[in-house]
């Protein structure tokens, strides 16, 4: 039995399975899903003319609601998501493809806790920082809230090579909290996200906590240069479909 990750949908046999993808979730495809629709259709032999123009039509479109049905799910996290920052200074330059090592050396690494899909119905029981386990079925919305998502979303985003970043609304400062709003909007992948939320911990220890799957960096001062070095470092990397 083959379950599609980005619905609902179950398929008794792979090709079936791979059918679907190619035709329900075109544009919003991982790289490695991409890569299997791609070689069942070379082998398949499909032919090009008026099928491909129509997906090079569609392609935008279909992007567009694709990744937005991926993250929300009706009811995912992505009601409250902001991505309206232009990001400017550090928070818009490209990223190397790690982290400075020495901005990286209190960084704390995690068991993993297991990633099985679990009904919305449920509440996964999370250490905080979660940096791994059971899951809802849809990822939050890449962006920066004022609410927190249910962990179950936001652990699930982790899981997809998101970065997601507490907050302690009581004592971030306004430029700190302008640079992580930059941030998110800058990284906004499916696949490669920044998540930016309240921290739901009543009088947290820390400012901020930065989060990827079994890594966490807990930070009472901001640094701009530190965020951008632990987004190098993780985003991109999620078990799920790695892109970095």
């Amino acid at each position: 039995m083959h379950e599609c990750d980005y619905c609902d949908a179950e398929f008794d046999d792979e090709d079936a399975y791979l059918d679907h993808l190619g035709d329900e979730h075109e544009g919003e495809l991982g790289l490695i899903d991409r890569r299997r629709v791609e070689g069942k259709d070379d082998e398949g032999g499909i032919a090009a003319g008026p099928i491909v123009i129509a997906l090079v039509l569609g392609i935008s479109i279909a992007g567009v609601l694709g990744a937005t049905y991926l993250f929300s799910g009706g009811g995912g996290g992505a009601a409250g998501a902001d991505t309206s920052a232009n990001p400017d200074g550090i928070e818009a330059e490209p990223l190397p493809n790690s982290g400075n090592p020495s901005l990286l050396e209190d960084v704390e690494s995690h068991p993993s806790e297991g990633g099985d899909h679990v009904p919305e119905s449920t509440d996964p029981d999370y250490d905080f920082p979660p940096t791994s386990g059971d899951h809802y079925r849809t990822p939050a919305f890449p962006g920066f809230y004022e609410k927190t998502p249910a962990l179950g979303h936001l652990v699930h985003s982790l899981e997809h090579g998101a970065i997601v970043i507490y907050y302690d609304p009581a004592s971030t400062s306004d430029d700190a909290e302008q640079s992580l709003r930059e941030f998110a909007a800058q990284h906004t992948d499916p696949w490669a996200s920044v998540v930016v939320v309240e921290n739901p911990v009543e009088n947290p220890e820390s400012t901020y906590v930065l989060t990827a799957w079994r890594h966490s960096l807990r930070m009472d001062d901001y640094d701009p240069e530190v965020v951008r070095a632990f987004i190098a470092e993780y985003i991109g990397r999620g078990p799920e479909n790695p892109v970095r």
